[in-house]
């Protein structure tokens, strides 16, 4: 029977079983119904091949895509797809709670083929298909403004994985066009643009931990100002490891990549060797200022607070704004702090 006469056969079922009717006939019928099957009597009679071993399919409840659902249940009977019969009795067994009973509804001898099946399931189930986005979709989406780049690539991967036939030129392009043009990594796709899509996500990791210090920096002098207008004094100093974000001054770089430049300068101070049992400190986080284990080099207060003591003694101040410079001398003057040996904005050495 083909997949319009299955319904057909659907469409014209007893209305007393749709609308009701006399309860004995109605019970009969529901219970003809129970003891009889859907499949031909050539589906029901066929014997599963040998050594056949029930797979761990996921049920269908009615409450997701038809179509994923049947991906999933070919993809998992790949080498058995030329057994008709063995691929409509597995896949009716998998069919749970509403779905099972719409199976069970459908006529007696009513399917002869996983063809048919499929094609009665999808049609009942089409209400629930997904719909899939294209790729136009991919250069419609935009980065939020409240949005920080690392959430903004994440969120993008997940979409572009979401789309079927989006290739690495379509990907990196679409992506570019994801950014502000304002933005400092939109200018760098755009005057060395990367040849790969794996470079450009390479190359939006680097701006990502940019935008992470940045983000970090900013909180920071919010806190900062805070303390500064609220107290009219510096806020407590943590001990050496604990996370450098309690300062006021916002570098342009991550500090890490300042003590790379100045770690061969003479008014570098070395710091006290790091405290504790070595043997339990995480030898995942190293900390190129303390030369130990413990902690990243961008969470070392240590650092922070002697970076700091520097640029107000006129070094590093190619590191930091002039609205920072700004801040350090607004803040000292608030907590009446006696002046440096060096003037602000001093480059000396």
């Amino acid at each position: 029977m083909c997949a319009e006469g299955v319904e057909k056969l659907v469409n014209n079922q007893p209305q007393d079983l749709k609308i009701g009717g006399n309860f004995e006939d109605a019970l009969r019928i529901e219970v003809d119904q129970a003891n009889s099957s859907p499949f031909t009597t050539e589906i029901e009679h066929a014997a599963p091949p040998k050594r056949f071993s029930t797979h761990s399919f996921t049920c269908f409840k009615r409450d997701s895509d038809p179509e994923s659902h049947l991906k999933h249940f070919k993809s998992l009977m790949i080498l058995h797809k030329t057994e008709d019969a063995l691929m409509c009795k597995v896949f009716a067994m998998n069919l749970r709670g509403a779905a099972l009973d719409w199976f069970h509804t459908l006529p007696s001898g009513s399917i002869s083929s996983f063809k048919e099946l499929t094609y009665v399931f999808t049609k009942k189930y089409t209400s629930y298909q997904t719909i899939k986005k294209n790729l136009g979709y991919l250069f419609n989406v935009h980065k939020k403004s409240d949005e920080s780049l690392r959430d903004n690539i994440k969120r993008f991967k997940a979409e572009r994985a979401n789309i079927v036939g989006c290739d690495d030129q379509i990907a990196s392009s679409a992506f570019k066009r994801w950014l502000p043009t304002e933005c400092e990594l939109y200018r760098e796709l755009t005057i060395s643009p990367p040849q790969t899509l794996i470079e450009v996500f390479a190359t939006a990791e680097h701006y990502a931990l940019w935008d992470d210090d940045q983000i970090a920096a900013k909180k920071a002098d919010q806190v900062a100002k805070q303390a500064c207008k609220e107290n009219g004094m510096r806020i407590s100093q943590p001990h050496e490891g604990a996370l450098a974000i309690e300062s006021y001054i916002k570098f342009t770089i991550p500090i890490h990549q300042i003590l790379a430049q100045v770690k061969d300068m003479p008014w570098l101070k070395k710091p006290s060797p790091l405290q504790g049992n070595l043997t339990k400190k995480d030898t995942r986080r190293y900390c190129r200022f303390h030369e130990g284990y413990g902690h990243y080099t961008n969470d070392c207060f240590a650092w922070k607070r002697h970076l700091e003591d520097l640029v107000r003694d006129g070094h590093c101040m190619e590191f930091i704004s002039r609205r920072a410079i700004q801040q350090i001398k607004d803040c000292d003057a608030t907590n009446n702090e006696p002046l440096r040996k060096k003037p602000y904005g001093s480059t000396r050495s």
